[in-house]
């Protein structure tokens, strides 16, 4: 007996031995890239230069709510069916639902995917901490009637990416049932590394206030820069890359039925935003043959598995959905020509409609550049009282009727106006649109959008006790005078 073993056997095994040598050396360069980018504090100039390359050679397709097909290989679609015996190239065939089978054609959402090896070829998940990340229900409070308003997150800790820097300001319905949504805020100073995120509970509206982001995605690369918004669907992964040294914005996360483009109803066939506006990815693909840690937030958790390859693997897809960016500069504002100035409901972006006509789980709406015009109208927001929730933020810039008030509304703040709570412009505001000259006037030195859902919008226990949530708000309508003179 020998120990010898055939040649073809001995280079099979080096081979395999190289390819394991290789995937715990990948493993512990990824891991010591992180560990050593948690030590500087910062990411590497490098990267954010090459992140930035690329998004700026990417093609995109077009068209909210398109049937979509793209292909990185030529070949790699299949004709004519979408599940054959043997899927082109060695793929794997799998579709990606985002509505129920049965939904109706209008509403159905599903994408096909043909990828290097499935989903289901995954360890199982573990939990993990939910760091700052909260899910619906919320409970940690009660629903407060109190109008509220917070300063910009503060900096993050050295080394958080866009996962790690996610912070839930609070929410309302349950993502158990798919009903409702939750608003929170994010702030990172690096890239993804190593590691892809996922959201079983609802699709994320992602807002960039600054820096801008390179998602990486299973259906091939986009880019968001502020004055954008990303839409991410329903269990869809990403990995998050950085434009610049560091990133902070919001984020909607909505539990309900996918967002769409509102009806148009009487304001006809075009206007507010343009279907052909909004991009989606080309197909590209990650072939990595080393460990990936893939984070899953279910019905409010996260959960980690560790994949021996990359799941953003699909060579080519095909249906609508979809991931998109949006331009908000590119939102056709409606508004009035003659007097009195309009619902904001009038600016709504994308709609998540409920089981009652007209009334939305969540509507992103946005207040765009636009010219002022109305004769003997008070221009900005008027005081109101409304049964719809509305947080706003500020991208850019300042908002109208916003203005005073200590720490003021500032961009990467937030307020919050639950149902029924008195609010409006502050009291400078008041004072000088009350006398200003109506000549007309370009509003354009702000940009603000505002989550506004049918139910109260429950805060956490860390949105409640947080540093940078403003004591004295209701400080900015003192002062209106009584003017009554009967």
């Amino acid at each position: 007996m020998t120990d010898e073993q055939p040649q073809d056997v001995r280079e099979a095994r080096d081979a395999q031995d190289a390819q394991d040598a290789r995937g715990v050396r990948n493993a512990r360069q990824a891991r010591d890239a992180r560990d050593a980018r948690d030590a500087r504090g910062d990411a590497s100039a490098d990267a954010t230069t090459e992140a930035s390359k690329t998004a700026a050679g990417l093609g995109h397709l077009t068209g909210f709510g398109n049937e979509h097909s793209s292909e990185a290989v030529p070949g790699a679609l299949p004709l004519g069916r979408n599940s054959p015996q043997r899927a082109p190239l060695g793929l794997y065939a799998e579709q990606l639902s985002g509505t129920a089978f049965t939904e109706p054609r209008a509403h159905n959402r599903r994408s096909w995917l043909y990828r290097v090896r499935p989903s289901a070829a995954h360890p199982p998940f573990t939990r993990i901490s939910n760091g700052a990340v909260r899910g619906a229900p919320f409970t940690e409070t009660v629903p407060d009637p109190n109008r509220l308003r917070w300063d910009p997150l503060p900096d993050p800790a050295p080394g958080t990416d866009f996962l790690a820097g996610l912070w839930t300001l609070g929410g309302n319905g349950n993502a158990t049932e798919r009903a409702g949504m939750a608003v929170h805020l994010y702030h990172a100073n690096a890239d993804m590394t190593g590691r892809v995120f996922g959201n079983s509970d609802g699709e994320l509206l992602i807002v960039p206030e600054r820096g801008g982001l390179l998602l990486r995605t299973e259906f091939g690369l986009l880019s968001a820069a502020p004055g954008e918004v990303a839409l991410i669907p329903r269990g869809v992964r990403f990995r998050v890359e950085l434009l610049e040294d560091s990133a902070r914005g919001y984020v909607c996360e909505n539990y309900g039925r996918p967002f769409q483009l509102p009806d148009l109803g009487p304001i006809g066939a075009n206007g507010l935003a343009n279907a052909r506006d909004f991009r989606a990815p080309t197909a590209a693909y990650e072939d990595h043959e080393a460990p990936t840690e893939v984070v899953n937030k279910y019905a409010g958790n996260l959960w980690s598995a560790v994949y021996d390859h990359s799941p953003l693997d699909v060579v080519a897809w095909h249906g609508n959905h979809v991931p998109y960016v949006y331009d908000l500069r590119r939102f056709n504002v409606i508004g009035s020509v003659s007097h009195d100035h309009p619902d904001p409901s009038i600016f709504t972006v994308l709609t998540s409609p409920s089981d009652t006509p007209g009334l939305a789980g969540v509507d992103f709406v946005v207040f765009a550049p636009r010219w002022l015009v109305g004769e003997d109208t008070f221009r900005p927001p008027y005081f109101h009282r409304n049964v719809m929730s509305e947080y706003m933020g500020l991208i850019e810039g300042a908002y109208d009727a916003k203005t005073g008030g200590r720490g003021g509304f500032v961009p990467g703040g937030g307020s919050l106006h639950g149902m029924m709570s008195a609010h409006g412009p502050d009291h400078a505001t008041f004072e000088r649109a009350s006398a200003a000259e109506l000549r007309p006037q370009k509003v354009d030195d702000g940009l603000a959008f505002m989550f506004e859902t049918r139910w109260p919008v429950t805060i956490t226990a860390q949105a409640a006790e947080a540093d940078h949530l403003q004591r004295g708000y209701d400080d900015v309508w003192q002062g209106l005078e009584r003017h009554f003179r009967p």
